[in-house]
C-alpha cells in the first residue's frame, strides 16, 4: 500500500483504507474515495501543489494533506 499523494501520473489503484479525522474521513468518503474505489492519477507535481485524480468518472483535486491520508494498492488488475 502506498500513499495516493505518492503516485505517479497515469497510475491505477484501489482504494484500501481511508485515515484521518472524523471531518477528514467523512470529506474523502463524499468525494467518492471509499475502500474499493478505483482511481487513477491524472496530475501528480510530487512534493508540491495539489493531485488530480479520476475516481467513479469524475476528476477531482485533492489537496496534498488530504491525499496523503488515502491508502491505496496498485498493481494487478484495476481496469
Amino acid at each position: 500500500m502506498v500513499q495516493l499523494s505518492k503516485l505517479k501520473e497515469g497510475m491505477k489503484g484501489i482504494v484500501v483504507k481511508v485515515s484521518g479525522g472524523r471531518g477528514a474521513v467523512k470529506r474523502l468518503y463524499d468525494m467518492g474515495l471509499v475502500p474499493g474505489a478505483k482511481i487513477r492519477i491524472v496530475r501528480n507535481a510530487l512534493f508540491r501543489g495539489p493531485v488530480e485524480i479520476e475516481v467513479k468518472g469524475s476528476r477531482l483535486v485533492i489537496g496534498r494533506g488530504l491525499a496523503s491520508r488515502v491508502l491505496v494498492s496498485v498493481g494487478g488488475s484495476t481496469s
